[in-house]
């Protein structure tokens, strides 16, 4: 049960504006480690190119040796990506892109699509064959720059098989993201569904020179993960997928054309480390997670908060991970006056019923709110993307006064958090986090600070 909640009205005015500034440092933080994670200032940090040679971290390119260059930029930063890169190397590149949203000007020489998230539509659809044309045509001599960013993998696809449609993927990727499952096993059943995931993308594209060059929001050990691996190796299976679907009890509410292929055991296995396709292959993250926290780090010290890294609960459900953090937030104040613990990653919510407005980062930080009633300790939680489920919000802090101020305005957090409706709190409270789209994504951000 949530301790009783202090009333703001009780509390002492000199304690209510030092609650009101330890928000507005978890906010701080935040926006300083989102700026620090820009696409252009990465590129500037790792990429040039000069007398026609094109660097990319410690890999060098002559572009003129090459017959044909071609770019492919998709996921949630592409445009940002692609408009770096022109930035960079000047006009004379072209490919494809494909963006979550339309921007102002589109780059010339380069396609653009509008493809969905976070399930696919018939433009994701038209996406995927678009790019799956460009590639076959390539071969021995040309060079693919791909650009691959977070949301990647329902932006851009074309089904493994003929026989599942679009409604069919719509529905197998509600069935995942609503699972509960870590964004690792969802995405290990989608790279098997796929045509372009898995390093399919890579082996359309057979005989190439590849270069990949990656904003991630994924763990920074596990690659093959973003955007559902399209131009890397698969570290997953077949067999891990039979198991993640008997896991989750996923086998019922797929439709009867993926249901079929796992009760008869028929999905084909993905390219592996020592497939040919990747002879030629090269794999450059320019941001990523650890970008983000060490941004946030920087600017919490700054602040005079003495720092501390805890990535231990990535993947974990949001209950666990927030009980563990405020556990080990409140263990490293006993030993100094002011704490920001830092954590980065990503959290589940399994959503049960039609749910509320929200997403996992507000989930979070409703959650530890009705667990700090009252006491000397703020929470933030916010996608670098700048989207949060299905709500306007990146996300939201909350401290000890949230649930107080809250039921002062005859708002119930209680049932907020268990109806997954967690913008009707911090809405009101204007302790939403309200970026807009970011044109980046580096994973979620938790901030924790005590006082």
């Amino acid at each position: 049960m949530a301790p009783e909640p202090v009333s703001r009205s009780q509390a002492d005015p000199h304690a209510a504006a030092e609650e009101e500034r330890m928000r507005a440092h978890a906010r701080d933080i935040f926006l300083h480690a989102l700026g620090e994670s820009n696409v252009t200032k990465a590129f500037g940090r790792h990429i040039s190119f000069e007398r026609g040679i094109l660097r990319v971290v410690d890999d060098l390119y002559d572009l003129s040796a090459f017959r044909e260059v071609m770019v492919i930029s998709f996921g949630k930063a592409a445009h940002a990506m692609a408009e770096a890169m022109a930035s960079v190397v000047g006009p004379g590149l072209g490919g494809v892109v494909v963006d979550v949203s339309e921007p102002a000007q589109q780059l010339s020489n380069f396609r653009y699509y509008r493809g969905g998230h976070p399930t696919p539509t018939s433009e994701s659809l038209k996406a995927g064959r678009a790019i799956l044309r460009v590639l076959k045509r390539l071969g021995q001599g040309d060079l693919v720059i791909f650009m691959l960013s977070g949301g990647g993998s329902a932006l851009v696809e074309v089904p493994i098989d003929d026989e599942i449609a679009l409604e069919d993927l719509a529905t197998t990727y509600n069935a995942l993201v609503l699972s509960g499952a870590p964004i690792a096993e969802v995405n290990a059943i989608r790279k098997h569904l796929s045509a372009m995931k898995g390093g399919r993308m890579a082996q359309a594209a057979a005989g190439t020179a590849q270069l990949s060059i990656m904003v991630s929001d994924v763990p920074d050990n596990a690659l093959d993960a973003l955007a559902s691996g399209p131009t890397m190796p698969d570290s997953t299976t077949v067999h891990g997928c039979y198991a993640i679907a008997e896991k989750f009890g996923l086998k019922p509410k797929f439709p009867p054309s993926v249901r079929d292929l796992f009760e008869n055991n028929s999905l084909e296995e993905t390219p592996k480390a020592d497939d040919p396709v990747f002879a030629g292959s090269r794999w450059w993250p320019i941001l990523s997670s650890s970008s983000a926290q060490k941004a946030a780090a920087a600017q919490a010290a700054m602040a005079g908060f003495a720092v501390e890294v805890d990535n231990s609960c990535d993947d974990w459900d949001y209950t666990a991970a927030a009980d563990y953090l405020l556990q080990r937030v409140r263990k490293l104040h006993g030993g100094v006056s002011r704490v920001c613990l830092i954590s980065g990653g990503e959290v589940t919510v399994k959503v049960c019923g039609s749910g509320g407005v929200g997403g996992r980062n507000q989930q979070f930080a409703l959650y530890c709110a009705t667990k700090i009633a009252g006491q000397k300790l703020a929470a933030l939680s916010a996608g670098t993307d700048g989207i949060d489920g299905n709500s306007p919000a990146a996300g939201a802090v909350a401290d000890g006064t949230t649930v107080a101020r809250a039921q002062a305005r005859g708002l119930d957090p209680l049932a907020a958090l268990q109806n997954f409706d967690a913008y009707s709190v911090f809405q009101p409270l204007g302790d939403a986090l309200v970026t807009g789209a970011t044109r980046t994504n580096v994973r979620d951000l938790r901030i924790l600070l005590a006082w």
